[in-house]
């Protein structure tokens, strides 16, 4: 897959109102950084951010973000956003490696029907919604399948039994569990109901 090209501006000012007045023109102040580069003032469209973002692989898209005359292979992390309207207030670029790994939350993607645990009547609990792998940057999958099919009562799955693709390795603790089943929450039965009804009947007059 082809890197996705960003424009940065250089020499953006600082301070809190050209802060404020970069974000009144529609624009995301924010800061390149990596090894051997000191850390870079930019400021990116905030329209082609949001659309650069927007494929599947979401905050992971690898970016060749063209700043003056200088190309760098970036991944957009520590995205601060506006705590009420959801906005993007700023947003660091992490320059990357192709040839070395780098570590990045990827959602996982729930696949199948645990038949066997809903035919007992349990229920399939996940723990996880997205686990940290590390892979180089052009193998970062979108999203890491987890299949619960076979998955029994009182069975769990754990990130040590995800198959993860080639070249992707997880960093958490193995032994942390993705997927697990407990005992569904025992409703009131039918007799319990009938008789709490009965209890609030008004008495017949003789």
């Amino acid at each position: 897959m082809p890197d996705i090209t960003l424009t940065a501006e250089l020499g953006r000012p600082t301070g809190s109102s050209e802060t404020r007045r970069l974000r009144g023109e529609g624009k995301i102040p924010g800061v390149v950084y990596g090894p051997g580069v000191a850390p870079l003032a930019v400021s990116v469209d905030a329209k082609s951010f949001r659309q650069v973002l927007s494929g599947e692989q979401g905050l992971n898209t690898l970016l060749d973000l063209v700043a003056g005359s200088k190309h760098y292979l970036v991944l957009a992390r520590e995205i601060q956003r506006h705590p009420v309207r959801g906005t993007v207030n700023h947003v660091d670029f992490q320059i990357v490696n192709r040839s070395q790994g780098v570590e990045v939350e990827v959602p996982l993607e729930v696949i199948g029907d645990a038949v066997e645990v809903r035919h007992h009547d349990w229920e399939v609990d996940q723990q996880l919604f997205s686990i940290h792998v590390k892979a180089q940057p052009d193998r970062i999958p979108s999203s890491i399948t987890v299949d619960i099919s076979e998955l029994q009562v009182g069975g769990a799955i754990r990130i040590s039994d995800l198959e993860l693709p080639d070249g992707v390795e997880a960093t958490q603790d193995p032994q942390t569990t993705v997927i697990g089943t407990h005992a569904a929450r025992v409703a009131p039965t039918v007799k319990a109901d009938a008789e709490e009804v009965v209890a609030e009947a008004p008495a017949e007059e003789s």
